[in-house]
């Protein structure tokens, strides 16, 4: 594909997402325009253009994607649509920044990874912690060996199962805890984000296995998931998700523990990195992140599309994730277990 003198954006699917985290990315990066945008229901889509200054909208994808104005199609819909409207969005030629996580399944991600590659267009994933500066700076403690050699991973994710969440399960709108629509539930959601970035640090995860049950019954989708994982250089790894404890549980930290010391931080909310190194005061560094927190990794978005620069978050690296969360989804049905 021929670099792009302007990145020209059409959105499919302007939800919340677009508000703050993505939407106001795509017209302030350098070389990039939010000229179009569509959903479903024509008011709002019509409500987002007129307060975020974008020219036009739809109620119709077809009509955004044959736009000759837009260049370049963001897909900010759930999982269950991105396969559909990546394929469409290629088969135009236009290259694609997709929502994670990716899609629903692995067989979905590699369909849409193929397609673009036939067609000749690049294909990006929002995994933006990639182009964040606290996950760029714990890629340097691990690249430049203060930890010494990494041992293992551990992931810990406690939420407490809120009412207001198990009602959510009513709301057409929470797709996340649908799994014919997320692939999954808050797992999918949530702990594609961590999977991705520790695939950024270390590589591909070449084994993994785990279990996933729904204690609770509160909602279709799985509520707790437990993972061992192992990536190509020998580190080992392991994650609980948890979506159904008390408040007292409530807890969310990644620990990288290595030979001469260790990096924790949280991935959610807080955006410190903790360094403790053997025979060292410990560090603690804080970052200032943009509302706008995509920016960073639209930026480079629009650079590779413009032929001056590369992203580091593709369609090849986010299938990787969901592979990873496929192999951890060996279910067990919690009211079944001791009996014959």
């Amino acid at each position: 594909m021929k670099p792009l003198e302007e990145v020209r954006w059409g959105i499919i699917g302007v939800g919340n997402v677009c508000e703050v985290k993505s939407g106001p990315a795509l017209q302030q990066a350098q070389g990039s325009k939010l000229v179009a945008v569509m959903r479903r229901d024509g008011a709002k889509a019509k409500d987002f253009a007129e307060r975020h200054g974008v020219p036009k909208w739809y109620d119709n994808a077809e009509a955004l994607l044959t736009d000759p104005e837009v260049n370049a199609i963001y897909i900010a819909t759930p999982p269950n649509s991105h396969e559909e409207y990546t394929l469409r969005s290629a088969a135009l030629g236009k290259p694609v920044y997709v929502e994670k996580p990716m899609a629903r399944t692995h067989t979905e991600c590699m369909s849409m990874v193929n397609a673009c590659r036939r067609a000749g267009v690049p294909l990006f994933v929002a995994y933006y912690r990639r182009a964040l500066p606290n996950f760029l700076k714990i890629k340097q403690i691990l690249d430049d060996g203060i930890i010494g050699d990494v041992r293992y991973v551990q992931i810990v994710l406690n939420k407490p199962l809120r009412p207001d969440i198990v009602g959510a399960s009513k709301d057409p709108d929470n797709w996340r805890i649908l799994p014919e629509v997320a692939g999954g539930g808050y797992f999918y959601d949530l702990a594609s984000h961590q999977l991705d970035a520790l695939d950024f640090f270390f590589g591909p995860i070449v084994h993994a296995s785990g279990y996933v049950m729904n204690q609770s019954r509160a909602y279709p989708a799985e509520d707790i998931t437990i993972g061992n994982f192992r990536f190509a250089n020998g580190i080992l790894g392991t994650g609980i998700w948890a979506f159904n404890t008390g408040e007292s549980s409530n807890r969310e930290l990644t620990t990288i523990v290595g030979s001469k010391g260790q990096v924790y931080f949280p991935y959610f909310g807080d955006h410190s990195v903790t360094l403790k190194v053997d025979g060292k005061k410990d560090e603690v560094f804080h970052f200032d992140i943009s509302p706008h927190i995509q920016s960073n990794l639209v930026q480079r978005v629009v650079d590779e599309l413009r032929g001056i620069g590369k992203c580091p978050s593709t369609g090849e690296s986010a299938a990787r994730t969901n592979w990873v969360m496929e192999r951890f989804s060996e279910r067990v049905d919690i009211h079944t277990i001791g009996k014959s």
